[in-house]
């Protein structure tokens, strides 16, 4: 790879999504600047202002990149995406021109373990139908304790957390601080055992399954993942455990998590992620009982940008130093 120094480098940041806190913040330029002064650094805001800056661009920042655009950035190098997920950029426009690809994970880690953690007590504790009653000006002890989810404790129970990467081991880190004995799921079978009784390859799923309390989906989006949990898998779950998604919304089948929320199989689910965002009206997750949504809020942070801010000076400093690049992503594998 033909690395650039400072002077020659030209860098541009445009992370640009509907949600403002998506939109990357004058923070990162201005530090960029600050550090390396003899850099080029523009920060577009949006993609309409970005196509003048692609024709001399080395290294490109942001969630999203479209294969026009890569065509019109001949000198591009290097793209970092200021999100974990990498199944935006995996188009040949990038897998067959070398272009180096690196990912935001660790970034989102810390308030993704800390959501979770509030998801699966929120469950244990019946928060949401709590809420629900106050609205009402109800006081509810009766009514949530003859609920069939009775109100519980989460020491003692075990988490099997299906996709065992940073953001896993961070959930796991604090589950096992609670008393929760806790199941890795990695692709391999392989991973930091620090935090997990045990990790076992995803082909393994289905033997440890029914020994979880409360499973979360923290994988990434793949083939191999796609509808990974369907009517089946929610069959083979342990009779009311509760199941939380903040991976992404395809992983799961949502007319079977419906089915298993109004049969009573699975005792609560929430989820963060759905298959279309925003969630339609007229989608059946809406109503369905004992289901926790957040509409794609776990990843947010009032510490978000200094976070991506520190990890993007981090790289820029091993790729002037001709250093090897952490959180580099496999295109093939999607991740």
């Amino acid at each position: 790879m033909n690395r650039t120094k400072p002077e020659e480098t030209k860098v541009l940041i445009c992370a640009w999504q509907p949600f403002t806190e998506w939109q990357a913040k004058p923070l990162m330029a201005e530090t960029l600047r600050e550090r390396w002064p003899q850099m080029q650094v523009a920060h577009a805001p949006t993609f309409s202002e970005m196509l003048p800056e692609l024709p001399d661009t080395d290294i490109f920042v942001g969630a999203v990149i479209r294969p026009e655009h890569v065509k019109q950035a001949p000198k591009l190098k290097w793209i970092h995406s200021t999100s974990a997920g990498i199944g935006q950029l995996t188009y040949p426009e990038i897998k067959d021109t070398g272009i180096v690809v690196t990912n935001a994970s660790g970034v989102f880690s810390v308030p993704m373990a800390e959501h979770t953690i509030g998801l699966i007590l929120a469950l244990a504790r019946n928060l949401p139908d709590t809420t629900r009653q106050q609205d009402q000006k109800i006081w509810s002890q009766q009514v949530l304790w003859d609920r069939p989810q009775h109100l519980t404790e989460i020491n003692g129970t075990t988490l099997l957390i299906v996709g065992y990467g940073s953001i896993g081991k961070e959930i796991a880190k604090r589950a096992v601080a609670l008393d929760m004995k806790v199941i890795g799921v990695t692709r391999s079978g392989q991973g930091d055992r620090t935090h997990t009784q045990q990790i076992v390859p995803l082909e393994k799923l289905n033997d440890v399954l029914p020994e979880a309390d409360y499973v979360v989906l923290c994988a990434p989006e793949t083939a191999e993942t796609k509808n990974l949990f369907d009517l089946k898998r929610f069959i083979q779950m342990k009779r009311g455990a509760r199941l939380i998604n903040l991976g992404r919304g395809s992983i799961l089948d949502e007319a079977a998590l419906v089915r298993s929320l109004e049969s009573g199989h699975l005792g609560g689910a929430a989820v963060d992620v759905t298959d279309v965002e925003p969630l339609p009206p007229e989608s059946p997750l809406w109503t369905a009982p004992n289901l926790l949504i957040t509409p794609h809020t776990s990843a947010i942070s009032s510490r978000l940008w200094p976070r991506e801010t520190d990890l993007l000076v981090r790289l820029l400093e091993r790729w002037f130093d001709g250093r090897e690049l952490f959180n580099v992503a496999d295109l093939t594998k999607g991740y």
